[in-house]
């Protein structure tokens, strides 16, 4: 694995540094205000610019959540939506409306998502939906890291080998930030596979000190019999075809688009022909991508059957760590 993805791009690294080093500056003089919601808001993000799985975990955490009998709601921002005011998510909408993520945490977690440019105008729509204080409410942000304009009470940030081991900071990695921004996080979660006690062990040595979740990705893929043209826009397409591989699902195509795509006629008729040149007896995509396509994957379907492979996430030792999450939580008291 190279150290960089975009290793021309090496030069423009520090300007980015400085960047990031002025917003830090911004945000402790107040200059960029830190506004707070009543209720407290759990954070769950990542140091990669894609591809961490927070949307699986964030589905995972609002359902565990509901199940231990509290209220929660999601605040995301909603990205390449139409519009920059704030709204509930719809679950029979559209991604150009809603964005393709806050759409399918809607339709899979089973809580209400809202969506706004600002989290914070998310939060106050929510809170304004639910007027009567309540002693088990929460907030959980999506993809909220970065986003610390909104203050929060808990920071779960996604950390997997290639953020800690290999990649550059952006323009010419895929780290949002510098790793010393884990220190900010009040949980880290890594992926619970093989190299998971290296990873916990080079975070310790560092000097984390605080809670270390493990997660265990699991991908649910129909079963085909015959080749099969794959096809996806998110943020690690080589991670997406070789778990369809490892199931093994023969993939006579693989094509990629870029993150958050969003699909043209076009893109279908190329789709389509590659299909057809492999002889594929199946399309199979994302749980993202079929919801940014919505109704345009019909013409998919007229030639052969459309499959979706669906990213879960199982928390490792659930009930303990989220039990210890909760208890940490006041949530007997309204945030003022």
């Amino acid at each position: 694995m190279s150290i960089s993805t975009r290793p021309l791009l090496l030069p423009l690294a520090p300007l980015y540094r400085v960047a990031l080093a002025l917003r830090e500056v911004r945000l402790r003089s107040g200059l960029e205000p830190v506004r707070r919601l009543r209720r407290p808001v759990i954070s769950i993000g990542s140091l990669s610019a894609g591809g961490a799985g927070k949307t699986p975990l964030t589905i995972a955490l609002a359902q565990t959540l509901t199940r231990c009998g509290l209220s929660v709601d999601v605040l995301s921002r909603g990205y390449a939506r139409r519009s920059r005011l704030a709204a509930r998510v719809d679950p029979n909408g559209t991604a150009d409306d809603f964005g393709d993520e806050p759409l399918l945490i809607a339709r899979e977690a089973g809580v209400p998502v809202y969506v706004a440019a600002q989290r914070y105008e998310a939060g106050l729509l929510a809170e304004a939906e639910h007027s009567a204080p309540s002693p088990s409410g929460l907030h959980l942000l999506d993809d909220g890291f970065q986003h610390r304009q909104l203050y929060r009470d808990v920071n779960i940030l996604l950390l997997d080998r290639r953020d800690w081991f290999v990649d550059r900071l952006l323009p010419a990695g895929n780290l949002r930030e510098p790793l010393a921004a884990v220190r900010r996080a009040t949980i880290v979660a890594i992926p619970g596979n093989d190299e998971a006690p290296q990873l916990e062990g080079a975070l310790r040595a560092w000097g984390w000190r605080g809670p270390v979740w493990r997660l265990h990705r699991r991908i649910e893929v129909p079963s085909v019999d015959g080749p099969v043209a794959a096809f996806c826009g998110i943020a690690r397409p080589a991670q997406f075809f070789a778990s369809l591989e490892s199931t093994g699902l023969q993939l006579a195509v693989q094509l990629t688009f870029p993150d958050h795509y969003r699909y043209t006629a076009r893109d279908l008729n190329r789709i389509v022909s590659a299909g057809r040149s492999a002889g594929a007896k199946a399309f199979i995509t994302t749980e993202k991508d079929r919801v940014r396509m919505g109704t345009r994957i019909t013409s998919l379907q007229e030639f052969v059957p459309v499959q979706t492979a669906r990213l879960t996430v199982e928390i490792e030792d659930e009930d303990a760590v989220v039990g210890s999450l909760v208890s940490e939580l006041n949530l007997g008291q309204e945030h003022a």
